[in-house]
């Protein structure tokens, strides 16, 4: 009797320290795991805005890493606004500046359907009546559910580590440093000659 119960215990032992063993094999996987993720997540964000891949106006792939080692201003534009004619100064900042800065366009239709042409129609307008030579992307949104990655990154502080930014209609501005990081946000009344631009070039 005494050699069964001595048996019991020793079973009960065993299995016991298979449990405490197995419990610390998952938590060490899922602390693993979390690791992992957590690296994954940390690759996978966006450091700078040369991490974003973009479509030009002609439906092309591009990056704006492609313009390393150049200022970036950025604007969101349309064709039927009261600002439109910012097209014109945007321009001139890009032809008098092109040595050291590069403007973009990002053509939306999100502030009373200002923008209501395709990629062909707004590269023509811009053309014609503009005579624009910088980048155009193709048409975006930049608020809503719908806002493109770039302007999540843009207009949020927990992404581009500088600022909030709200934009609240079109020909707002967003001014990159050589290397893709956000230096400021210019709302649609700084126009693009405007010294507070100019001075950061």
């Amino acid at each position: 009797m005494k050699q069964l119960l001595t048996y019991i215990s020793i079973c009960f032992f065993i299995l016991s320290c298979k449990e405490v063993a197995n419990k610390s094999k998952q938590n060490t996987t899922t602390a693993n795991t979390e690791t992992v993720n957590n690296e994954t997540i940390k690759q996978a964000a966006p450091k700078s805005a040369h991490d974003f891949q973009l479509t030009n106006i002609d439906g092309e792939k591009f990056s704006l890493k492609n313009y390393a080692g150049k200022k970036v201003l950025i604007v969101n534009t349309a064709s039927k606004c009261g600002y439109t004619k910012q097209y014109a100064a945007l321009e001139e900042l890009y032809k008098k500046y092109n040595d050291k800065l590069v403007v973009v366009g990002f053509p939306c239709n999100d502030f009373g359907g200002q923008e209501p042409e395709n990629e062909a129609g707004i590269k023509s307008f811009c053309q014609l009546n503009y005579g624009v030579t910088f980048p155009l992307t193709e048409k975006i949104s930049v608020k809503g559910e719908s806002t493109a990655p770039i302007y999540k990154w843009l207009t949020q502080k927990s992404q581009n580590g500088v600022l909030d930014a709200t934009i609240k209609w079109n020909f707002n501005k967003f001014l990159l440093d050589e290397k893709g990081n956000l230096l400021s946000y210019f709302p649609s009344s700084i126009t693009p000659m405007d010294n507070a631009i100019t001075s950061l070039l």
